[in-house]
């Protein structure tokens, strides 16, 4: 055993829940030297207290950093969204002077998630009177060390580290990353960060994972978000919904995520006007700078999307801007609003939700996950005809307010456990990036329907020593 002791990683992160994904690697070497690395760096997200990390807010948890950014050697990032993202300035701006490796097509898009990132961040700081996070300095030096990884095509990172990126169905852009860690004489360490992970995308064409992955020995970081439901307790009810509303003439408020949901949504519309269910001559709105961006870069061929799809937006939308908004607004006329943020609380959703909810012919239907402190998680639970806190105004809810997942980019937990069922040496399972629930619950599945070496739940209450056979052992984390 003692041969094997002096070729280990400790793998420990900072996320306890659904956003702030930031995984150190920590690498040591027979020779006593030692390599620190990153998966992600992202923002946490809400304002409740997250779990296990002694009564921290995600405010408290973005300040800083739970180790020091001049020790990193690289940074490899899975996809753009900002809970993988966000903290990247952060990291350069404490002194990282390391590559940020990352696909083609996150590359692109990068740019305008940070970009935002930064500016919404400026003004939060703003109303607070405190000091913004990071500055556009920081942003830019995050874009000049970035760097492209082409998907299947292996990356020697350093001398004893290659790193491979394999397509995934989350999002545009969005990778598996392998990477392999070796030593002369000693097995090699194979980790495999699935990122938030999902099998299918309406944008993408998607090809299995090489027959040569899943043969290795692999240590697996997985996702849980929908770790607590299969994919067949899946309740399609958005198209039904929107168009019972509109019947009735009223208007449909869609939180949208401005990443991913926004341009499939927009294609779902599109595809009820093709099928005459939806009238052509009622308007559509698109309000969300953000999503108008990306959803311009989705049309304008400038990423790795099936040309099929390039054509997607439907008839007679209107993007919005804030000479337009108000219009649109105070309108009562049948419409369709879509708007940012998909969980309610940032974006022109803060105006568009306390002017609709008002309103008994309107619907307020979310297209995703949203937490319990967010607006849209507080919505869930108020009652019809009761009121609710909405940005301070206390409201009364006469709007109907729908829910669906059916649109979500993650894989429900059959998927993943279908997913992991097909690798044939699978040393140890860390699930992570998932409420409490959804973590115990999908690692309990794993345990009893894989059957790998070992199961861990990953979140900041533990580090784990592995090597190539697996878990050497795990300690509480005192830095937090």
């Amino acid at each position: 055993m003692g041969s094997k002791e002096n070729f280990y990683v400790d793998l420990s992160t900072d996320c306890s829940n659904v956003t702030g994904s930031c995984h150190l690697e920590n690498v040591r070497f027979p020779n006593d030297t030692k390599t620190k690395f990153l998966v992600d760096c992202g923002l946490h997200q809400g304002k409740e207290e997250c779990s296990f990390i002694h009564g921290k807010t995600a405010d408290d948890l973005n300040k800083k950093l739970f180790f020091n950014p001049e020790d990193i050697s690289f940074c490899l990032v899975t996809h753009n969204h900002v809970d993988h993202t966000g903290r990247l300035p952060l990291l350069t701006k404490g002194g990282f002077k390391g590559n940020i490796y990352m696909s083609e097509d996150t590359r692109v898009l990068l740019p305008l998630a940070l970009n935002d990132s930064q500016k919404c961040l400026r003004d939060i700081a703003k109303r607070k009177n405190e000091k913004v996070l990071y500055s556009e300095t920081d942003v830019e030096k995050v874009l000049n060390q970035s760097k492209t990884c082409i998907f299947e095509k292996t990356e020697q990172i350093g001398d004893h580290i290659k790193v491979t990126y394999f397509n995934n169905g989350h999002l545009i852009g969005a990778a598996i990353i392998l990477v392999q860690i070796s030593y002369p004489e000693k097995e090699d360490i194979n980790l495999l960060f699935l990122g938030d992970y999902n099998y299918k995308n309406m944008f993408l064409d998607l090809v299995d994972l090489p027959q040569w992955v899943k043969d290795l020995n692999l240590i697996v970081i997985t996702e849980s978000t929908y770790g607590y439901m299969d994919s067949n307790e899946i309740h399609k009810c958005y198209e039904e919904n929107i168009l019972r509303c509109l019947y009735d003439g009223g208007t449909v408020v869609s939180p949208i995520f401005s990443l991913g949901r926004s341009q499939e949504i927009l294609y779902v519309l599109r595809e009820l006007q093709t099928m005459r269910e939806l009238d052509v001559n009622i308007p559509i709105y698109l309000d969300g700078k953000l999503a108008i961006n990306y959803t311009n870069l989705f049309t304008g061929g400038k990423l790795h999307i099936k040309p099929n799809m390039i054509d997607f937006l439907p008839k007679n939308l209107t993007f919005v801007d804030k000479t337009t908004r108000d219009k649109v607004l105070y309108s009562t006329d049948k419409k369709i609003i879509l708007t940012t943020s998909g969980m309610g609380n940032y974006g022109p959703a803060q105006l568009y939700i306390p002017e609709y909810i008002k309103r008994k012919n309107s619907m307020i239907h979310f297209t995703g996950y949203t937490s319990p402190d967010t607006l849209g998680g507080k919505l869930k639970i108020a009652k019809e005809g009761g009121t609710v806190e909405v940005g301070g105004l206390v409201l009364e809810k006469n709007s109907m307010v729908e829910y669906t997942n059916e649109l979500s980019a993650h894989a429900k937990a059959d998927e993943i456990i279908r997913f992991l069922k097909e690798f044939r040496h699978l040393k140890l399972v860390l699930v992570t990036h998932g409420e409490e629930k959804s973590k115990d619950m999908l690692a309990s599945r794993i345990v009893k329907e894989v059957k790998p070496k070992a199961v861990g739940i990953f979140d900041s209450r533990y580090l784990f020593r592995v090597n190539a056979y697996g878990v050497v052992k795990t300690m509480s984390t005192k830095y937090l």
